[in-house]
């Protein structure tokens, strides 16, 4: 345990070390989920183009379901059984970090909610458009949230990786819930082919 807490520190302070004013614009702005907002419609717009309004809305059904298990799963119910204090709010190692505009987070930080909930954002749309010019955009701006966290000081590496796989893993569940659920409706329809199966 001394090794992990060891890397995680020694990782975080070479990102958070490398810092300049542009890069604290930079990702404080990317960091921000607000900010997004015109990148979910433009993804909506994709998914209503290609499958319809119906199950363009069942899909962002599913989109709620990856994201808010996801958040639930690690802002909900890991963060407080874990209680690990985000480095910012770490009593000794809190002072070697560079804050911006003091931002400080939230009291615990593992696992990160920003790098799952990304990431369950991102996967389960590549899961259902496939198509690689779609997944790698996806996947570099979950990267460069990812990165956010810890340049800013709130997340160590090792938050991340655990908030990835948990986001991973709620888009995967949602996707095959949604797999089930248009089989059924494709069933009930008389329709020849699953939407999921022709993207």
């Amino acid at each position: 345990m001394e090794r992990l807490i060891d890397f995680d520190q020694h990782w975080l302070l070479y990102i958070n070390s490398h810092n300049s004013s542009w890069a604290d614009f930079l990702f404080w702005w990317i960091s921000d989920k607000y900010v997004w907002i015109p990148l979910y419609l433009l993804l909506t717009a994709l998914l209503w183009r290609r499958f319809g309004w119906r199950n363009t809305l069942i899909m962002l059904v599913g989109f709620g379901l990856a994201v808010g298990l996801s958040d639930f799963f690690t802002s909900g119910l890991l963060k407080p059984f874990f209680a690990r204090l985000r480095p910012s709010h770490h009593p000794q190692f809190g002072s070697l970090i560079h804050i911006v505009n003091d931002y400080r987070g939230g009291r615990y930080g593992f696992p990160s909610s920003h790098a799952s909930d990304t990431m369950a954002l991102g996967l389960l749309f590549s899961m259902i458009w496939k198509n690689k010019k779609a997944t790698i955009p996806l996947m570099v701006w979950v990267a460069f949230n990812c990165y956010s966290r810890m340049y800013l000081g709130v997340h160590y590496p090792f938050d991340i990786l655990i908030g990835l796989l948990i986001g991973s893993l709620m888009a995967w569940l949602s996707y095959r819930a949604l797999y089930i659920v248009f089989d059924r409706i494709k069933v009930a329809d008389g329709e020849a082919v699953n939407p999921l199966e022709r993207s």
